[in-house]
């Protein structure tokens, strides 16, 4: 299937940033969007990142970003309780023993305020002002056919072993799932917050979002995003641990798929590549 790129400029829908506009960190009459990050021991990249995101995202527009600590033993929380001290638009979130990824984002979800929601590791390897060009994307106030727009990294930082399992697991999972994604790892996210949480929740859901928004008959839409190398802290996950755990969930999401007879929309169009 041939894909349609299309090249967009930040200057052709980015409005002009003034402070007048501002009011108590707030942007007067611009759209709401709830920025998710979940972390675990990311004390050297947290600050740098949430700054990234209010300077970025914030500009533009209504922002309210939520920190889910999950488990964390370097003192990640009480850097990010410090910022949230001087800044209203951080939220603190902290399990109370690990739960992993995909319950620290549904943990954001619940917490939310806004009709879509943006999701970002908290190592720093995701660029904030991606989530800009992902949200130019959809409208951000109201629900219309899509309901996903999902990060494809280019230029991957990563390691060959972990590049070589990665396009392993999408080989095989596009064969079983057919879900049109070619990167349903990469961290950075856009999604209809009430169909997020309309999703059987598991854990390793956020692996598997392209599946469940197209069962759910809406539509996904791929943005190329960059992939920045991480300065500090290490992976949480190694090759033989995502294998072992893939293959159950891929099962698991397979089964559970044909076991779902929910349907909003459809379409027949091909995937979009959108270059940012």
């Amino acid at each position: 299937m041939k894909c349609l790129r299309l090249q967009l400029l930040l200057p052709d829908y980015l409005p002009a940033y003034d402070e007048n506009m501002l009011v108590n960190n707030q942007l007067i009459d611009a759209p709401s969007i709830s920025v998710i990050i979940p972390v675990r021991d990311e004390a050297g990249a947290i600050a740098n990142l949430l700054q990234e995101v209010l300077d970025k995202v914030g500009a533009i527009y209504r922002v309210q970003v939520i920190v889910v600590d999950d488990g964390s033993c370097d003192g990640t929380d009480k850097i990010v309780k410090q910022l949230a001290a001087n800044d209203s638009r951080i939220i603190l979130v902290r399990h109370a023993k690990r739960s992993n990824k995909s319950a620290a984002l549904r943990t954001g979800a619940m917490i939310a305020n806004s009709l879509w929601m943006a999701t970002i590791d908290g190592d720093g390897e995701n660029d904030p002002t991606d989530v800009l060009a992902m949200v130019a994307q959809i409208d951000a106030t109201k629900v219309g056919k899509v309901g996903l727009v999902a990060g494809v990294r280019r230029h991957r930082t990563a390691g060959l072993g972990r590049l070589i399992a990665s396009r392993i697991g999408n080989f095989v999972r596009q064969i079983l799932l057919r879900d049109d994604c070619p990167d349903a790892a990469c961290g950075l996210k856009v999604v209809l917050r009430p169909l997020f949480l309309a999703f059987p929740y598991f854990d390793s859901l956020h692996r598997y979002m392209p599946a469940l928004t197209k069962c759910y008959g809406y539509e996904t839409l791929h943005v190329l995003v960059d992939d920045r190398p991480r300065r500090v802290g290490r992976s949480k996950y190694n090759n033989s641990k995502r294998a072992l755990v893939g293959i159950i969930d891929l099962l698991g999401v397979f089964w559970l798929l044909r076991r779902t007879t929910v349907r909003y929309y459809s379409s027949s169009k091909p995937t979009e590549y959108i270059k940012s």
